[in-house]
């Protein structure tokens, strides 16, 4: 029975886990459900994340700027040119095709940026990302044009097929009314299992063995015929449609997006995640994206009936600080006590080594060949 249980046991466990995600829009508040939808982006983000710094060694801190890139671009390709002088500019293509070409143009930015891979590895490759959060930043306030500026600009809602993901056409099934985050509640469930289940083929086949020697030694992966700079620049590019396709989930989830939203605090933030989710494990970052990303809305949202913490501008502990605590002590205890992260936890323990025969069952040892040579002498006398 208990090796039933552990063989079938997971994968119940993971069953009953995704029903309970597919009927969860019918039983939750509005908050719960914003609450997963911005988990959903981040797992997706992440994801990406682990795979370029987790599996390929490659430290970048830039994640937030193609999280811009994606959410941005989705509200370009799909959004219309508004009123005023300074109403940001939009293709109104349909949203399908924008989510697409904001993934595919994060990717190529992506591609782009990863000359830097390629040079640099290590805490200056780090450093040097950061220059791209800065430039992100400095576009997103200016282009006007583009961005909104300050103000930044709304997110067109979705569409598939002429089913629109809005509140303003409601779906009614069984009494049960399921308006734009119960829609894209069940859109962000299929983006996270495709995201997921791409990510873990890529992981576990031959691409990520590549990249995984490249990661602990450069010289023997080329040695072996591993193209380093490629498979590099591949791991950058991915990285970056990961995190396009989660800022385009973000920008669906908010439905009004600005630039101060993806600044460098958001790129340490996912680089939080797959800490304490476990560097290089696709489900360590599903884990840590979960923790770090609900933390602190629950605290925001439940700050009222939380001892110790303060209304924000009271002058105490505010909850986005008490988070921010929680995080660090989460990353001590992490490095501390669980190396290989959230995900380590639940990894089966190796069994340990049988114990040395008693004595008494230890057969006598044969004698050498020094200690037989006399008798052999003296049988041929």
């Amino acid at each position: 029975m208990s090796d039933r249980v552990r063989r079938h046991g997971p994968r119940a466990a993971l069953v009953a886990l995704w029903v309970v995600l597919l009927l969860a829009p019918l039983q939750l508040s509005e908050f719960w459900e914003q609450t997963g939808l911005f988990a959903m982006a981040a797992v997706i983000g992440a994801i990406g994340l682990t795979i370029l710094t987790g599996v390929t060694g490659q430290l970048s801190l830039a994640h937030a700027f193609f999280l811009a890139v994606g959410a941005y671009g989705y509200c370009y390709f799909a959004g219309h040119k508004g009123l005023g002088v300074e109403a940001a500019a939009g293709l109104g293509l349909p949203p399908l095709l924008a989510l697409i070409l904001a993934v595919l143009l994060a990717g190529a930015v992506g591609a782009l940026s990863s000359p830097l891979s390629g040079r640099l590895r290590g805490i200056y490759l780090g450093i040097a990302s950061i220059g791209l959060v800065f430039v992100g930043q400095h576009i997103l306030f200016n282009a006007t044009g583009l961005t909104g500026g300050f103000n930044g600009r709304d997110a067109e809602p979705f569409k598939l097929f002429g089913f629109q993901f809005s509140d303003s056409n409601p779906l009614n099934i069984g009494g049960v009314q399921f308006g734009a985050l119960e829609k894209l509640w069940y859109l962000g469930l299929v983006l996270v299992l495709v995201s997921f289940v791409f990510a873990r083929r890529v992981v576990a086949g031959r691409p990520g063995r590549a990249l995984e020697t490249v990661r602990d030694h450069e010289v023997a992966a080329a040695v072996m015929g591993v193209d380093v700079t490629g498979y590099k620049a591949a791991a950058f590019t991915l990285s970056s449609m990961y995190a396009g396709l989660a800022g385009v989930l973000f920008a669906l989830t908010a439905e009004h997006i600005v630039p101060n939203t993806f600044g460098f605090p958001l790129s340490v933030t996912y680089l939080v995640m797959i800490v304490i989710g476990g560097l290089g494990s696709v489900r360590g970052a599903v884990l840590g994206a979960i923790f770090v990303s609900v933390l602190p809305q629950v605290f925001d949202h439940y700050s009222d009936s939380l001892p110790l913490v303060a209304q924000p501008g009271s002058g105490g502990l505010e909850a986005s600080q008490a988070a921010r605590l929680l995080y660090g002590l989460a990353i001590i205890l992490v490095l501390l006590y669980a190396p290989r992260g959230l995900a380590g936890l639940w990894r089966p323990s190796r069994r340990e080594p049988a114990p040395p025969p008693s004595s008494e069952q230890v057969p006598p040892a044969p004698r050498s060949a020094a200690l037989q040579a006399p008798e052999l002498k003296e049988t041929s006398t």
